[in-house]
């Protein structure tokens, strides 16, 4: 885990993930989930949020293409969270932060911290994210989006965390048993269903 003092955006978990919630990507636009982000979200220390499941951490996520590529990443062990080390992931994302503004502004700063482009591509809403499977997953809601690079190059910024570059279909799922979970069920949506 990061710094447990770090100040995080979190949601009552009922507000947006009624009763026993499901497992993956439910699609939408996300519009009516930002608004109860806007009205019932607070800021909550990490280390709180992090042993508490009446809560959710928001999490924005970002799923890079670059046509039928993908932004793939592994993570290694000079990331953060030991949980995280050496599983692959398809996501760009993190918690939410006083000064973010909103999730958009959350996932405008993860762009800018995570990698390297001269472009900041059209983020599309994907969907909600929630995995109960998992005592990380128990904690945090992902409000996924996707991009295009559309040819331009992207390259990691934390090169001493992570290491990534696009791949095919085929090569990411070669490793979808060592996909992160939520890089997996994103994966799993993605690919299930027609892109456009």
């Amino acid at each position: 885990m990061g710094n447990p003092d770090e100040q995080v955006l979190v949601v009552p978990r009922d507000a947006l993930v009624p009763g026993d919630g499901w497992l993956g990507i439910r699609p939408t636009d996300l519009a009516d989930a930002l608004a109860v982000v806007a009205s019932q979200g607070r800021f909550m220390r990490r280390g709180d949020a992090e042993e508490d499941p009446a809560f959710k951490q928001v999490i924005p996520y970002l799923v890079l293409r670059n046509g039928e590529d993908w932004f793939l990443m592994r993570r290694t062990k000079g990331g953060g969270d030991a949980r995280l080390h050496d599983l692959w992931s398809i996501g760009v994302g993190g918690h939410l932060n006083p000064g973010d503004g909103d999730v958009h502004g959350g996932l405008l700063r993860e762009w800018r911290e995570e990698v390297t482009a001269d472009f900041v591509p059209d983020f599309a809403p994907l969907g909600l994210l929630n995995d109960d499977t998992t005592a990380v997953g128990q904690v945090h809601i992902g409000f996924v989006f996707t991009a295009d690079a559309d040819g331009r190059p992207v390259a990691i910024r934390e090169t001493e965390k992570l290491e990534g570059s696009f791949e095919p279909t085929e090569r990411v799922a070669q490793l979808r048993g060592s996909l992160e979970t939520w890089s997996r069920l994103a994966f799993e949506t993605l690919t299930e269903r027609p892109s456009g």
